[in-house]
């Protein structure tokens, strides 16, 4: 199964799942409402606003938004180029919108790519990321190292023409670790991250150096090492010349010696799972 069922699921994992949820539910949401003219920075805010009301008051990092040939992220070389900028969206661009918020203490870090009208060829991105999706759980429980996953998702995405464009992230990072946050009245923002979980972050950073793990996924040496079991927000990024379109969502790995339950994708029922099934069926 590429998931452990509602009632399997322990208290802790059905928080993570219900921000995660939220998150999504935000973010088709927001897409909804984009139109010709909407820049990025009004799309970040527009989740803000949304989730702000629903509740959330902490990040991991704030939202982003990415428009046209920013979802490829062409030209970027330095990390204040992630942020949202004054693109305006187009008929038939396409877009991504990114947010990690956090909620009653839990995290979740998701991804959502959408088009502003019909293109065969985003819709092509979409539909090969299912690959990707199965690669990763079927070598996670399989416990290769990190390092080696990420070489074989590297390895497909040349076989199916496209560009890794998660490459182009802070440390070529695929997926990052995510924890609890403890809840606070006020919770300040460091260059657009939550500076509690940076906090987090920065203590399994140290904790994984001594102990020969990183919280960071990578294809550097520092990764080469089994998955640690804990919560992993994976986003496989494909890019092909100035289209991008990925997932992001949390992977649960954990020390279980049954397969299916060693590795599990916290939750099948997200926009981009739903419709892969629906074109299952329609096939």
């Amino acid at each position: 199964m590429a998931s452990a069922g509602t009632s399997e699921l322990t208290a802790e994992l059905r928080g993570f799942r219900d921000v995660q949820r939220l998150a999504y539910e935000c973010a088709e949401a927001v897409a909804a409402q984009l139109k010709p003219g909407v820049t990025e920075r009004e799309a970040a805010r527009m989740q803000r606003d949304w989730l702000h009301e629903r509740g959330v008051r902490d990040w991991f990092h704030r939202p982003f938004a990415w428009f046209g040939d920013r979802t490829a992220f062409v030209g970027f070389k330095v990390p204040l180029q992630f942020f949202p900028t004054n693109r305006r969206l187009e008929a038939g661009m396409p877009f991504i919108l990114d947010m990690a918020p956090v909620h009653r203490g839990f995290t979740a870090d998701i991804g959502y790519s959408g088009c502003l009208g019909l293109d065969p060829l985003h819709d092509k991105l979409l539909n090969d990321l299912r690959a990707h999706r199965e690669l990763i759980l079927a070598e996670v429980r399989e416990r290769r190292s990190l390092r080696e996953i990420y070489e074989d998702v590297d390895r497909l995405m040349v076989r199916q023409g496209y560009a890794n464009r998660h490459r182009a992230y802070p440390f070529g990072v695929i997926a990052h670790k995510i924890d609890r946050v403890r809840q606070r009245r006020w919770s300040p923002t460091l260059f657009g991250f939550g500076t509690q979980s940076l906090k987090g972050l920065a203590s399994d950073a140290l904790h994984g150096h001594r102990d020969g793990w990183s919280p960071l996924w990578s294809p550097y040496t520092f990764s080469d090492h089994p998955p640690r079991p804990g919560l992993w927000a994976v986003e496989p990024h494909l890019g092909f010349r100035g289209t991008g379109a990925k997932f992001e969502e949390i992977l649960v790995v954990t020390d279980s010696r049954d397969p299916e339950q060693s590795a599990f994708w916290l939750d099948d029922d997200l926009p981009h799972v739903r419709r892969w099934n629906d074109e299952r069926v329609a096939a």
